[in-house]
């Protein structure tokens, strides 16, 4: 049976009895996974795991007992497996569910605050996540770069240089860590302004925000439509909003718009680097990294037509080899660039004084085969 044929053989962990027979229902209309049983606390799901042998485990991390942050401490170290994480809306449920990813939980889906009314949109997005786990890379904990100490941070300069280039970043699943370990990396005087979209539900997205400040010397928001691009500066968008950016006398801005969803996602990635493209052409630099599906790499493309810098992650540093490698197949990418070296790429690329340089250097070694 090929990797795309291979059925998932799924493991629901939660405390809640309703949910133990809604995630069922949900997953039981496709063929192509299979429920092999449920668990309703820690200790259940560990001895399951080892009778069931599943692919894929979704995991409710607010359980009595073990919760769910010790259960995926102990499913990481006995049986590393992709487990999704199936969270409440709550900034509580949101500081958890970040903390889980960094533990190396694969993804999450946001439990429906209405079921009547959401319960498609929740089911849609967690089979997705599951066919997706069962082709993917388990991340172990600790590949990250968080030092547990906060880096020095540069102040913004009102009156400092704008930014050299524009660096706009489109990443979903495998996300979190991904951008975590390449942020950590920049120096706090990078010299680009920094715009991303991650794919992730609205209420996540400002904690994600925090906590990429934290462990970068970089200054990370969450956006708000007016903020001005500046150098050193990371602009987060916020989950359910699309972002653009757009040039203005007094300074280069986001702004946010509620506008219809684009290949399923608000915020989508091809609705920024479109922007991107018009706004600042040759002054850009997109970046596809890792994540399912297939937004964003439309908007590469466009990238490239204006005259930017385009760069998707490698296949073998992607949790999710799906966006980078649907831009690549389509001829979008000029840089196919691994995570551990994408910050020095990045920042060769936006140097105010080397750019030239270091682009010279590295098309003679590409003419040269290496």
């Amino acid at each position: 049976m090929s990797p795309e044929m291979k059925k998932a053989r799924v493991l629901v962990v939660d405390d809640s009895a309703l949910m133990r027979k809604l995630i069922p229902q949900m997953l039981e209309g496709d063929s192509s996974i299979e429920v092999v049983g449920t668990a309703m606390d820690g200790t259940f799901c560990l001895k399951k795991i080892e009778e069931l042998q599943p692919n894929v485990v979704t995991l409710d991390l607010e359980m009595p007992g073990m919760n769910g942050i010790d259960t995926l401490k102990e499913i990481m170290r006995k049986h590393p497996l992709p487990v999704i994480v199936v969270s409440s809306h709550s900034t509580e449920g949101a500081s958890v569910t970040l903390k889980a990813l960094g533990l190396g939980a694969f993804d999450f889906v946001a439990k429906p605050r209405d079921a009547s009314v959401h319960m498609t949109e929740t089911a849609t997005d967690l089979i997705a996540k599951i066919k997706a786990a069962v082709g993917g890379k388990v991340v172990r904990p600790g590949n990250s770069l968080g030092t547990g100490t906060r880096p020095e941070k540069i102040s913004a300069a009102k009156s400092g240089p704008p930014p050299s280039k524009l660096v706009a970043i489109g990443i979903s699943t495998g996300g979190p860590q991904a951008l975590e370990f390449l942020l950590a990396q920049l120096p706090g005087d990078f010299p680009g302004a920094i715009v991303v979209v991650q794919h992730m539900p609205e209420g996540f997205t400002e904690m994600f925000a925090r906590r990429l400040d934290e462990v970068s010397s970089l200054r990370v928001k969450e956006a708000q439509s007016g903020d001005v691009l500046q150098a050193g500066r990371v602009l987060i968008c916020p989950g359910s909003r699309h972002m653009k950016v757009k040039r203005m006398t007094r300074g280069d801005v986001v702004v946010l718009n509620d506008e219809a969803r684009v290949n399923g996602h608000r915020p989508s990635v091809d609705v920024l680097f479109q922007s991107v493209a018009e706004e600042f052409g040759t002054q850009a630099i997109a970046a596809l990294m890792t994540g399912m599906g297939d937004d964003g790499a439309e908007g590469l493309g466009a990238v490239k037509r204006a005259g930017g810098m385009t760069i998707a992650q490698s296949e073998e540093s992607c949790v999710v080899f799906g966006m980078p490698k649907a831009a690549i197949e389509r001829g979008y990418a000029k840089r196919v660039v691994a995570l551990d070296v994408l910050s020095a790429t990045l920042q060769a690329f936006c140097s105010r004084n080397e750019a030239g340089v270091e682009r010279g250097k590295a098309e003679k070694a590409l003419r040269a085969g290496l």
